[in-house]
């Protein structure tokens, strides 16, 4: 069930688990109230979630550029 877990988390972008530790809190929690979150407003958070993961994949790849510059 762990490995489940493990390739859902790495599939949906790691927002989630991003979120959850800058903020110092469980990445299943911050899961939680985006399921939440998206029933009571049907539906608007996912767009939230999709410019988040846009942004944490464009800063990823800064970053790699960045290290390759300097290395």
């Amino acid at each position: 069930m762990k490995e489940v877990k493990s390739l859902v988390a790495r599939s949906a972008f790691g927002v989630c688990s991003y979120v959850g530790q800058k903020m110092g809190l469980s990445p299943d929690r911050v899961r939680l109230y985006f399921i939440y979150s998206s029933f009571v407003t049907l539906g608007s958070p996912i767009i939230v979630y999709l410019v988040m993961a846009f942004w944490l994949n464009v800063k990823k790849y800064i970053k790699a550029g960045r290290n390759m510059l300097w290395s």
